[in-house]
């Protein structure tokens, strides 16, 4: 082998490496290494000026192979591969130290971070001479696109591909899509009518000649890889011919199954087994419950919904219906659910009336809900006061360390709410602390402190109904310690609004491994990088976007589905698509076809040749993994950049000081 001009290049990243480890030693050092032709430090390599030493050392000093020591690979590499390309270098002849993160921000003694990083550097600089130039893997990309989810999220990155004219299976779970918004009375800070913004979106998606909307129908396979995915959709039976209905709600009026508890009222009101989920539903078709119904569960019906039926849509055969869709991109917006309060026993949720969460207020206030929009007790009868107690399951080390961030403003709402419609009753606002972070929030804020409602700045301890005093009596009793004022206040009200907290949903982690990425720890879909790819999943050609990533308000989720449906663009809007080349390869004169790799590959990437007798990779599906490469006895599998002769290299350079 000839031998290799390797530059090293190690940069101060202001003082996130260099307050710690001594650039200068290391950089002295790295250049007395074998091979090593250059040697350099700089302040920030990834800046324009720092790119132009590794481009003007290939070109000027023949460099053959470069190091960079700097941050994550996962932040900068194509950063450094893209200058290494412009210089003339293969880019896969350039390798990353990371002496950021694995050294200088977990090292505590300065002298040895320093030796750390020398080892660091060391396993790159001995493996480098074993690289190879590989070249990244091309394959054709599907121009159309799934968006799995029918909330605010999902309806506006549908709307905005399909204005580029792009092809957009919008896939959503419910009959109706809409998601949580659709029950929303108004929305904070500006007190819009939620039904009349969302509304006409709703209306857009299912008129849009691009989207084909596929409701009451869940994703249950995915298969293949970015730019050419194969999804099978299974379409729930509605039991109703969504061709001929005309969204009449004849049958649901006719349905002599009348006590089903409302979903979209949160249980607060009542449903025909024949029903349609809301007025504005998109599309607005009619849907038998197959739990509910008397002739889909085997008891005896006179089938008055099919007599009330004019077009004669009702149909008891329908089956569900698998379909297999191709797409290039898929975007996940499948949004959040409510954090339970039931667990908080303190508060007695679902044990005492008039004890209610945010959605079920929601409903309560809005014109369509259950009570046509008045906020009245159980009894029938407005509340003259009202708690909204904050943070529940929220912040608590007990149930969710995290915020919530919209929980604040909305509790706010609610309060604006309770005394637009009811001007006299008192309302308490039990709080941690009040986060009002975004655009015209602080403002919202003021209002409400201008409109009399009364702010407690600590959490409640209980709810209960047990009266000590005459005024108590008869009253709900929230007790909470107000940490302004240093004392205990016992609080008898009609009415308490529990503020829960956004929780990812019970299925997330489940349908993450469905389209092949993760979940963070505290269950919400995981992003590729927090900051620079908040709406990019690990496996390419899969967005993210809304509060399945994480709890955002209506703004946020908005600006977030946008940024998905420009990368998802961006990435079907070509005709190809360009794949990591370090990926597993087999040689079939080794391969003794026992099928171990096959079963064991995550991604589906490799196929028994049966004609062979062996096993192959899928090229353009293999994600690099190594799965297989660690498990055949034999080592018949391989990965590009990852050959056991560079892997021993870098121990050997790791150990050699």
């Amino acid at each position: 082998m000839a031998e290799e001009k390797i530059g090293v290049y190690i940069c101060h990243c202001g003082t996130n490496i260099a307050g710690k480890v001594d650039v200068e030693e290391v950089t002295r050092w790295a250049a007395e290494q074998p091979n090593v032709a250059v040697a350099r430090e700089y302040k920030y390599m990834c800046s324009d000026p720092g790119q132009d030493l590794i481009k003007q050392d290939i070109q000027e000093h023949g460099i053959t192979r470069a190091v960079v020591a700097a941050c994550s690979p996962t932040m900068h590499e194509p950063t450094f591969r893209k200058a290494a390309g412009d210089g003339g270098l293969n880019p896969y002849l350039l390798q990353m130290a990371n002496i950021r993160e694995h050294c200088s921000w977990v090292t505590i003694d300065g002298d040895a971070a320093t030796e750390k990083a020398k080892r660091i550097l060391g396993a790159q600089i001995h493996r480098l001479p074993l690289n190879l130039p590989l070249e990244p893997i091309e394959v054709p990309v599907n121009p159309n696109v799934m968006v799995v989810g029918g909330g605010i999220a999902g309806i506006e990155a549908a709307l905005k591909l399909a204005a580029t004219g792009k092809k957009v299976y919008l896939v959503e779970r419910d009959p109706s899509i809409g998601g949580h918004m659709a029950m929303f009375d108004k929305t904070f800070p500006t007190l819009d009518c939620a039904a009349c913004i969302l509304t006409p979106k709703m209306s857009a998606a299912g008129k849009e000649p691009n989207i084909e909307m596929l409701a009451y129908s869940e994703v249950t396979q995915v298969d293949g890889y970015v730019g050419n995915f194969k999804v099978k959709v299974t379409k729930k039976a509605r039991y109703v011919d969504i061709d001929k209905c005309t969204g009449c709600a004849l049958c649901t009026e006719a349905c002599v199954v009348r006590k089903v508890p409302n979903e979209f009222d949160q249980g607060l009101s009542k449903r025909a087994a024949a029903y349609i989920p809301f007025p504005q539903a998109v599309p607005l078709k009619a849907t038998l419950d197959p739990t509910r119904c008397l002739t889909l569960t085997g008891k005896k019906c006179k089938q008055p919904c099919v007599a009330a039926c004019g077009p004669a849509a009702i149909d008891f055969d329908q089956k569900d219906e698998e379909i297999e869709l191709e797409v290039g991109a898929i975007i996940m917006a499948t949004g959040f659910q409510l954090w339970d309060p039931t667990p908080e026993t303190r508060y007695s949720y679902g044990k005492l009336d008039n004890v209610i969460s945010s959605l079920e207020f929601e409903r309560i206030s809005n014109a369509s809900g259950p009570t046509g929009g008045h906020i009245v007790c159980k009894n029938g009868e407005p509340p003259k006061s009202v708690a909204i107690l904050h943070c529940v399951g929220s912040r608590d080390e007990n149930y969710q360390e995290f915020c919530s961030r919209v929980c604040c403003m909305y509790s706010l709402k609610f309060a604006h709410l309770i005394k637009e419609h009811l001007p006299e009753t008192e309302v308490y606002e039990c709080y941690i602390d009040m986060r009002t972070y975004g655009k015209g929030y602080e403002e919202f804020y003021k209002r409400l402190m201008d409109e009399g409602v009364h702010f407690i700045r600590g959490r409640a301890a209980e709810v209960s109904d047990v009266g000590l005093t005459p005024n108590e009596e008869g009253h709900l009793v929230v007790k909470v310690e107000d940490t302004l004022l240093g004392v205990t206040r016992r609080l008898p009200v009609d009415m308490v609004v529990l503020s829960s907290g956004l929780a990812p949903r019970a299925d997330a982690k489940s349908t993450a491994q469905i389209f092949g990425f993760g979940c963070s720890a505290n269950g919400f879909y995981l992003e590729r990088h927090p900051k620079l790819e908040p709406v990019s999943t690990v496996t390419d050609g899969i967005f993210i976007a809304g509060c399945c990533q994480y709890p955002k308000d209506i703004p946020d989720t908005v600006a977030q589905a946008g940024a998905a449906a420009a990368g998802a663009l961006a990435l079907v809007d070509n005709a190809t698509v360009k794949v990591e080349p370090t990926i597993s390869y087999i040689d079939p004169e080794k391969c003794s076809g026992c099928h171990i790799c096959v079963g064991l590959c995550p991604h589906a990437a490799i196929q028994y040749n049966e004609e062979k007798g062996v096993a192959e990779v899928i090229e353009a599906a293999c994600k690099g993994c190594g799965v297989c490469v660690a498990a055949c006895g034999s080592g018949v599998p391989q990965q590009r950049g990852y050959l056991d002769e560079q892997i021993f290299a870098e121990i050997e350079g790791a150990l050699a000081l």
